[in-house]
């Protein structure tokens, strides 16, 4: 048998999100030499899995439906766990924490590392099956993790307070592949011209599904003060539901006056080349834990403006504007100063933002934290060796108006249930 260290990574399934992206990212550059990973999803949608499955990953599904706990998928996991027998099992997000935390300490003697991608569960908008299923992983943090990996400061202090064991917290920031993500001039001329825009038009742009966490209500409302201020501004946006067949979107868009200015593009496959295109990006959520899409355009020298919620302020630094939530007028005019500075002090802030990026939030140095922690708690050191991010909460001063991996050869088909397990 083989004398690399097996891990399982368990996640609720593979639609459209950010703990998604950074699964993916993880596992093409795993050091191969010394970890075999493979993959459950609990839930059949593997919409972005596709990087898994030609790098050959292995991959099995387990037939859950969203929302509805199936015991007979729990006990297929529980089953798939015992044949595959890892050593460490990482589980990611808060259902997938509670789900194959138990299903491996029933099964297995793997050691299980919780990964946390959420931060402030807003009561009136998380769903009841959500605020439910935290409350009990943080009465089993005790027992069933031996480390919980958190993407946010901000998120790890939340979860202290709803009881998770401080003593195995771990916080270790996403990050982001800058070899793809990088500026590209060809970009904004591209974009533009599938929008039937010149050259010149400025284009902020809210890369996110829709969702009542991301807020788009005040991302229209405070394009709608913008629009009336700048006729020269337009807005694009792009995610799962982000487009004129979604009535909610369509409507309200149409009832601020905005149809000529806001282009929906839906679901994009081409990130790197969006967030290129952009003057502006922004996060108008009203929570989140470390919001990749700021890191992405800052990867591509876009300057950001978002909102104050998880680590968006830690994430931007002195690179970009933050905002308070839910406020329609501070948005705009955030919006309205970045594009206020002169050409050479927008492209010097992008260029910081970058910079930042590449200092902080490098992929493959977070890769080496993952699988440091997993080497940590297979050698006991699991509660011992806590580690924080190396980057600081800080809010940034608003810009001045004039300043500045080997992969497998072989593609192997994926199991949507494993054949051996009822």
């Amino acid at each position: 048998m083989s004398n690399k260290t097996r891990v399982v990574h368990i996640i609720n399934s593979f639609e459209h999100g950010g703990a998604e992206a950074m699964l993916c990212n993880l596992l093409l550059r795993t050091d191969l030499r010394r970890f075999e990973s493979s993959v459950v999803a609990l839930i059949d949608d593997l919409t972005v899995a596709q990087p898994i499955i030609d790098a050959g990953i292995p991959l099995v599904t387990m037939g859950m439906k969203p929302g509805l706990p199936d015991p007979r998928a729990i006990i297929r996991l529980a089953k798939h766990l015992r044949k595959v027998q890892p050593h460490v099992v990482q589980t990611w997000m808060d259902h997938s924490n509670l789900i194959g935390g138990v299903a491996t300490r029933l099964a297995t003697r793997a050691k299980v590392v919780w990964g946390i991608h959420h931060s402030n569960h807003v009561k009136g908008v998380a769903k009841r099956s959500t605020l439910a299923t935290v409350a009990a992983c943080g009465k089993l943090s005790r027992w069933v993790p031996s480390r919980i990996v958190f993407v946010s400061e901000h998120a790890s202090m939340l979860y202290a307070k709803h009881g998770f064991a401080g003593d195995r917290i771990t916080v270790i920031p996403n990050g982001f592949d800058t070899s793809k993500l990088r500026p590209d001039a060809a970009a904004r001329l591209s974009i533009r011209k599938e929008l039937g825009l010149a050259p010149g038009v400025p284009l902020i742009g809210l890369a996110a599904r829709h969702d009542p966490f991301k807020d788009h209500d005040t991302f229209f409302r405070a394009a709608a003060i913008l629009a009336k201020q700048r006729t020269d501004v337009h807005f694009l946006l792009c995610g799962a539901g982000i487009e004129r067949s979604n009535t909610v979107i369509a409507n309200r868009v149409d009832e601020l006056g905005l149809k000529d200015r806001c282009h929906l593009l839906g679901p994009r496959r081409d990130m790197p080349t969006i967030h290129a295109s952009l003057d502006v990006a922004t996060s108008s959520s009203i929570s989140e834990a470390f919001p990749l899409v700021l890191g992405e355009a800052m990867s591509c020298c876009v300057p950001c403006v978002a909102t104050d919620v998880g680590d968006s302020a830690l994430i931007l630094g002195d690179t970009g504007r933050i905002v308070p939530p839910r406020d329609p007028a501070a948005l705009a005019a955030g919006w309205a100063a970045m594009l206020s500075l002169k050409p050479q002090a927008r492209h010097d802030l992008g260029m910081a933002a970058r910079r930042r990026v590449v200092d902080l939030f490098d992929l493959t140095a977070v890769t080496r934290r993952y699988e440091a922690v997993y080497d940590e708690v297979l050698s006991g050191k699991g509660k011992s060796l806590v580690h924080s991010s190396a980057v600081k909460p800080a809010h940034p001063k608003p810009a001045a108006a004039d300043g500045p991996v080997e992969k497998p050869v072989h593609r192997r088909q994926v199991q949507r249930r494993p054949a051996a397990v009822a």
